[in-house]
């Protein structure tokens, strides 16, 4: 007990008082309801610093983050990073989420470390299949030797918001991506108090107050954001170059329920930046500008294509199954759907035979759009094989999406549904894109696989022997193309197993084994999906916001 004495005027006696006070105070933690109701499923998230089983030196390494995101975890992540010093090293999360807090906190320690993030498991060497990240496989000192996977990864709730401070964040089509609202928390609280204070001259002044005890006697939680949480979450996405038309998708799903993140809204929001081919696994780095094509890395630097650069394009037979009829000389129309005063889809219509011209045709399109990237449709039976690989090279080095569909324009009759009539003079032409009944065959199938990435919907697909023989140096530069695109070297087997006069159809589960495409366009969407107005969100899929140059000549703007 401590005793204050009173010197301010001695005849008004001092009377010291202990006084016990006891009142409520409401204090709220923002959590994921879904993770929390999870949490015998998921242990807290732990770090283990992982390098590739087989490899040759020097071994990719990268860091697993799997389990529920708690308050310490971001504590646990300083730890790991302080491990591995001045190494970028990417982090692989697979989560269920947990503490929105917490994650915030991790996604800037992560944007501040300058590290890649990625979707996906990791399997460590010797651990049985029901508990690949054993404790006796983790190394005392050092990495532990292991792999990872995306078929069936997740990061779910709070964990993209840790994954969205990556300065590259990747994912495959095969890994879950998922948002939901977050619940605040609030845990009503007895505080206990311990307050001295004196009397004088009839008036109670406090000397001192120190807690003794709290205890938790009630809790409730709300789903709904204010304000402050709002913009919290707002100013957190901005920070991370994402777009806040996450936060929509979050408050459509309840705490108990999941809305998925599809990979083009994923890539279109900016919540990933790669989409990861079948023969590339989370954690493996992006390639640098200058690394050397035996580098183990994703996207590979390729030379920049032009016209001039191109091969030259020699006297060979057209590549396209001969079943199909001629149509017209391939041509590229920038095509729009909707109000592109605020948002529309935009993209590159290429309809029409591979002849020798169409890289030209092709170079010529991609000068008018001033560094927009605008994904290119594709609807062809195939034609010049040189000329396929020269527009397949130009379009990966401008980092364009391809996909597969036709264009529909207004007023043309069903036999011709590109009229010349319909094309504006001036300008993007207004139309329409489908998928469905839509067809890239041959030669064409080769110009596809420039694109990063390369989507396919209800349309068909084919690879067929070229009419004439393969000379084996004619096969050694399918090989090089294929290995310079991504794709697998057994496409040039399945293609020689189809004659000069089939389709050679590949079903969208082989084009997905062989690299031919990385991702499946959703039956409610259209190749070319691209939202791109003058008030879109700078994204993968929307480059930069679009100018007044985009907007249709008859359009007007306010």
């Amino acid at each position: 007990m401590r005793f204050a004495i009173s010197f301010f005027d001695k005849y008004f006696p001092v009377q010291l008082l202990f006084v016990l006070f006891l009142f409520n105070l409401p204090i709220g933690a923002a959590v994921s309801q879904a993770a929390e109701q999870k949490q015998a499923g998921q242990p807290p998230m732990s770090f283990i610093l992982v390098r590739r089983a087989v490899c040759n030196q020097p071994c990719p390494e990268w860091i697993s983050a799997e389990g529920r995101i708690t308050s310490d975890t971001p504590a646990q992540m300083r730890k790991i990073l302080k491990k591995i010093g001045n190494r970028k090293l990417p982090v692989v999360f697979r989560s269920e989420g947990g503490d929105v807090n917490a994650a915030y906190a991790m996604g800037r320690m992560i944007r501040k470390a300058g590290l890649e993030t990625a979707v996906g498991g990791t399997r460590l060497e010797g651990c049985p299949p029901e508990d690949l990240r054993c404790a006796a496989a983790i190394a005392r000192n050092g990495a532990s030797a292991g792999s990872t996977y995306s078929y069936g990864a997740y990061c779910v709730s709070a964990c993209p918001l840790a994954l969205a401070g990556g300065t590259t964040r990747a994912s495959s089509q095969w890994a879950y991506i998922g948002v939901h609202q977050i619940t605040t928390v609030y845990n009503k609280m007895r505080v206990s108090y311990r307050i001295e204070y004196k009397m004088v001259n009839g008036k109670r002044q406090e000397v001192s107050r120190k807690e003794i005890g709290r205890k938790v006697t009630g809790q409730s939680s709300s789903t709904k954001l204010g304000k402050k949480a709002t913009a919290t979450l707002k100013a957190y996405l901005k920070e991370m170059d994402v777009s806040d038309d996450i936060v929509d998708l979050m408050m459509s799903a309840g705490p108990e329920s999941m809305a998925m993140v599809v990979p083009t809204e994923a890539l279109r929001t900016g919540l990933i930046t790669d989409m990861l081919a079948y023969n590339e696994w989370p954690g493996m780095p992006l390639c640098a500008k200058d690394a050397a094509p035996e580098a183990v890395c994703y996207r590979h630097p390729t030379t920049e294509a032009t016209v001039s650069q191109a091969p030259p394009v020699q006297d060979v037979a057209a590549y396209t199954y001969q079943g199909a009829s001629k149509t017209h000389p391939m041509d590229f129309l920038v095509m729009y759907n909707g109000n592109c005063v605020e948002e529309c889809t935009q993209w590159i219509s290429a309809d029409g035979d591979i002849t020798r011209d169409t890289p030209a045709q092709l170079d010529a399109i991609l000068k008018t759009l001033g560094g927009r990237k605008l994904p290119v449709v594709f609807q062809s039976f195939g034609g010049d094989m040189e000329a396929a690989f020269a527009m397949g090279r130009m379009i990966r080095a401008a980092g364009l999406e391809t996909s597969v569909g036709g264009a529909r324009l207004p007023n043309c009759p069903v036999s011709d549904p590109r009229c010349t009539a319909s094309m504006a003079k001036g300008g993007p032409t207004e139309g329409e894109v489908s998928a469905s009944g839509a067809y890239c065959f041959s030669s064409c199938t080769l110009a596809f696989m420039g694109g990063t990435p390369r989507l396919v919907g209800s349309s068909d697909m084919g690879l067929n022997q070229p009419a004439a023989k393969l000379t084996e140096a004619e096969r050694d530069k399918f090989h090089a193309y294929f290995n310079e695109m991504g794709i697998s070297l057994e496409t040039v087997d399945t293609m020689m197993t189809a004659p000069p006069s089939a389709r050679g159809l590949i079903y969208h589960s082989q084009a997905l084994k062989l690299g031919i495409i990385n991702g499946v366009i959703p039956d409610d969407e259209e190749p070319g999906f691209h939202l791109c107005g003058p008030n879109a969100k700078e994204s993968v899929r929307c480059p930069r916001k679009s100018e007044a140059a985009i907007v249709p000549a008859d359009a007007s703007v306010n």
